[in-house]
């Protein structure tokens, strides 16, 4: 059997639970957009926080705010990483968000928590209007529940994407950040093209 090499890749020696493929086009987009903050929902370990944090070293702009519903003493510590603890889905943490948003005039969105297609929806409910016009709201790990892998998993991110998209017309797919073939997201990449990001209610 071989073995699970996304869940042996590494920066700077913290885990880094992504395809380095996805690693690659982060860092693009983040050149690209010059974002002022990151919100990320699901830190784990916080080597993606820590990827994030370095890049925006290089290009000199950008700060992260992390949340996760477990503390970890092991988690990288960054000037440009803040750490939240709770549900990314809580109102007050919903609100603690939308006061960090105040001022930016870039704003990328992460989601990489809970899988489950209600809780991603949940997400992209509150956390889409926080993305800014030409900027990306990421869902992670779409390729779940059979697209192509883990066929058992039940209605997941990209299930959630799907009715997302169907009620909301400020997002589009963009297929061209899945140019290597090879993405843990696919159909994941939704770029902010107008509006208020507020989804149509079915």
């Amino acid at each position: 059997m071989l073995p699970c090499i996304w869940f042996d890749t590494w920066w700077l020696g913290h885990r880094v639970l992504k395809t380095p493929f996805d690693l690659w086009i982060y860092q693009e987009m983040l050149h690209e957009l010059m974002p002022d903050l990151i919100i990320e929902t699901g830190t784990a370990e916080g080597g993606s926080a820590l990827y994030l944090a370095s890049i925006c070293d290089l290009i000199g702009s950008g700060r992260i705010v992390t949340i996760d519903i477990e503390e970890d003493a092991g988690r990288p510590v960054h000037d440009r990483i803040r750490y939240v603890l709770g549900s990314s889905t809580d109102p007050e943490i919903v609100k603690f968000i939308a006061d960090e948003t105040s001022g930016a005039s870039s704003v990328l969105v992460i989601l990489d928590s809970d899988h489950s297609a209600r809780h991603v929806s949940a997400e992209l409910a509150a956390y889409a209007p926080f993305v800014t016009p030409g900027s990306y709201l990421i869902v992670e790990d779409t390729n779940i529940n059979g697209h192509p892998v883990d066929k058992s998993f039940g209605p997941g991110p990209m299930e959630a994407v799907k009715a997302f998209l169907e009620r909301s017309d400020d997002f589009s797919i963009d297929r061209s950040r899945q140019k290597f073939g090879l993405t843990f997201n696919p159909n994941g990449y939704l770029k902010r093209t107008t509006g208020s990001a507020t989804a149509r209610v079915p």
